[in-house]
């Protein structure tokens, strides 16, 4: 019997530096950007491992950093980044030439499933979900970053912020981690000024609220919202319940009394912004002061 157990653990520790050295190959092979060794190290390590999730993140790396290509174009408007005017006979600039950055199809579709997968085998593990937010973003598919963050603010609520990071490590203060990250994720779609993405930010934070009701960050960011949408009286009411949560903060008091400014009740809004020279910094402090100045003009 006793010789049966030496030859589990045995094998059981032959398994665990197996997977590490693909693990370590992958990581070797992507380091110098040879994609050929990447995939085959991939593809044996899916054999040995199907079930691994470092090989499902190793995966969706190999794919994500393939799908973005560059190309030369020709446009009439200048690019962004670094370009090479055109002059016609009369040497005025007629063109530009360009590179172009933009994300194959293919090796999009293949770096989703493969996250997907692996979130699926281990729902628990935040830097996948992260990982495919992030790349959702870069590629600019809005709903689908949107719709990820929702499914992970719903899972919050069913592990309770117990989250996993690389190599399942346990991610300490998940709750405040993963919350800081939401409100990263809220910037980056009021960052690109679209105003059609206001219903994402709303139904982030509507979800957000759903399950961590005393989030004055996302009722902030409701707030926000309704405001750019000239909903002044919903904006109030949403930093109104903000405000009863948190009194002092100068954040909320700030957007207050921006509010009552939109509403063009100048009383309220200095009373707000006097409320943000009472608790504030000695910026917001000077913010508000300066704030007043104008309104009382």
């Amino acid at each position: 019997m006793k010789q049966y157990s030496l030859l589990f653990f045995f094998l059981s520790f032959q398994s665990l530096i197996f997977a590490q050295n693909f693990q370590d190959d992958f990581k070797k092979y992507f380091d110098i950007k040879d994609t050929v060794n990447q995939l085959k190290t991939l593809r044996k390590w899916e054999k040995a491992e199907p079930k691994n999730p470092e090989l499902y993140t190793s995966f969706f790396n190999y794919y994500a950093l393939n799908a973005k290509k560059e190309m030369l174009s020709l446009t009439k408007e200048q690019p962004k980044g670094e370009s090479l005017a055109l002059n016609d006979s009369t040497n005025k600039e007629a063109g530009y030439i360009g590179s172009q950055t933009y994300y194959d199809a293919d090796f999009v579709k293949k770096a989703i499933t493969k996250i997907d997968q692996g979130i699926s085998l281990h729902p628990n593990r935040l830097d996948m979900r992260f990982g495919k937010i992030y790349f959702l973003g870069l590629i600019e598919n809005w709903d689908g970053f949107t719709k990820e963050i929702i499914d992970a603010v719903k899972h919050s609520s069913l592990n309770n912020n117990n989250w996993t990071w690389t190599n399942n490590t346990t991610r300490e203060g998940g709750k405040e981690f993963f919350l800081s990250s939401l409100q990263t994720y809220q910037m980056q779609l009021f960052n690109t000024e679209n105003d059609a993405l206001l219903v994402n930010m709303r139904d982030i934070a509507n979800e957000v609220i759903a399950h961590y009701p005393d989030n004055v960050e996302n009722l902030s960011n409701l707030s926000i919202t309704y405001l750019l949408t000239k909903e002044y009286d919903k904006g109030l009411e949403v930093l109104q319940k903000a405000e009863k949560i948190n009194p002092k903060d100068t954040i909320v008091l700030a957007n207050i009394a921006h509010a009552y400014y939109l509403k063009d009740d100048k009383k309220r809004a200095i009373e707000y912004y006097e409320k943000v020279i009472k608790y504030g910094d000695e910026e917001s402090k000077e913010y508000a002061k300066q704030k007043i100045e104008k309104l009382k003009k």
